[in-house]
């Protein structure tokens, strides 16, 4: 039974529940002051708290998918995203392994429902190779729309993540398309991943050297994947960029470094520097422009200032990030050449309660920046 899996869920809960209903049932029987007594005590109270706090964590980590599976909690996750000296199935950048419907919505048919494809992507010039969820709106099927290319925004989670939860806890899919029938956004490929395309290694979207080449997987090898396979619109003002956390942050980066592919990038509760921590490693590897380059307010202060469209996300209490939100805010509004916009809420913690509140508004802000040409 995998992690996420509801039917471990259950076992924990269950076994909370008969290990509380024990240990009450049993007390006055240990009630005597025998060394065997208190150590009966102590064991029950024990196996019972433990039983607790693993079902909360269990029933915490299927909402906000925080770890995909065993492997990934214990840190022993062996699939690796770096591939060296073989392409994709299929001999392709980009191979479809899968199809499914969009969550929530009704009708089985992709004409009326759209559709969500599992992929499989392999960088032609990283060697960088991960798997992804596509949405296609419905409007992708609909023979009245068979030569329109559509916009398409890059979605990533936070670390470590799962591309699932993309799909399954925040609902991207499903509500890009009621917007979209809602007519308050155009119609949208959504392209969702993870960051972490070198796992477990947090890569923070850095080219590392002599590692993996992160920044130019997302900024060239994904684009040119994704336009070789669908109908997508091929100009810079055609493509954006959102993530959350880890994934807000390299979705700011990746909209400043290289507004040329990314004309717009919104980071939901972001950080703006890369962290140095046992899951990063060493990303810059003593290279201190490398390292510059990577935060993000030492960049709008040093740096051209970059023709793009910018939104960050935080909260008055609940998320450590107010401000310096706050002060990148203020360097952007600085430039006179890159525009920045905000979603402020008086409260909300890291997660994705939070978040949820904020990507109607944000897939609103992003399609209103991007083109279909």
């Amino acid at each position: 039974m995998g992690l996420t899996s509801d039917k471990v869920l259950a076992l924990a809960v269950g076994s909370a529940v008969l290990l509380f209903a024990g240990t009450v049932w049993v007390w006055p029987r240990l009630a005597r002051a025998t060394w065997r007594a208190v150590s009966g005590r102590i064991a029950l109270l024990l196996a019972t708290q433990v039983a607790l706090f693993g079902s909360l964590g269990i029933a915490a980590n299927q909402a906000f998918g925080f770890y995909a599976g065993w492997a990934d909690l214990f840190g022993r996750e062996t699939g690796q995203g770096v591939v060296v000296d073989h392409t994709g199935p299929g001999g392709g950048p980009l191979q479809v392994v899968g199809t499914g419907r969009v969550p929530g919505a009704s009708g089985s048919l992709p004409q009326t429902a759209g559709e969500v494809q599992r992929v499989y992507v392999v960088g032609r010039t990283t060697r960088i190779a991960t798997p992804a969820y596509v949405y296609l709106p419905p409007e992708y099927f609909q023979p009245r729309h068979r030569t329109r290319r559509f916009p398409v925004a890059v979605v990533l989670t936070g670390y470590p993540g799962t591309a699932r939860a993309l799909v399954d806890k925040l609902h991207y899919p499903r509500t890009a398309r009621q917007l979209a029938e809602d007519g308050r956004m155009q119609p949208m490929i959504l392209v969702m991943l993870r960051p972490t395309v070198a796992p477990p290694r947090d890569t923070e979207c850095v080219d590392v050297p002599g590692g993996p080449r992160t920044e130019t997987f997302f900024a060239r090898d994904l684009p040119d994947a994704v336009r070789a396979h669908y109908r997508v619109g091929g100009k810079p003002g055609s493509w954006g960029i959102v993530g959350d956390s880890t994934g807000g942050y390299c979705a700011l980066k990746l909209a400043m470094h290289h507004p040329g592919v990314y004309a717009a990038g919104a980071g939901l509760s972001p950080y703006y520097k890369a962290p140095a921590d046992p899951t990063t490693g060493d990303l810059f590897r003593g290279d201190k422009g490398l390292r510059n380059r990577a935060d993000l307010r030492w960049f709008l202060a040093h740096e051209a200032a970059p023709d793009t469209a910018l939104l960050v996300s935080s909260s008055k209490v609940g998320e450590s990030n107010y401000k310096a939100t706050l002060e990148f805010i203020k360097r952007v509004e600085a430039t006179n050449l890159t525009r920045i916009s905000s979603i402020i809420l008086d409260s909300g913690g890291h997660n994705f309660t939070t978040w949820r509140r904020e990507i109607p508004a944000t897939l609103q802000w992003l399609s209103g920046r991007l083109t279909d040409h």
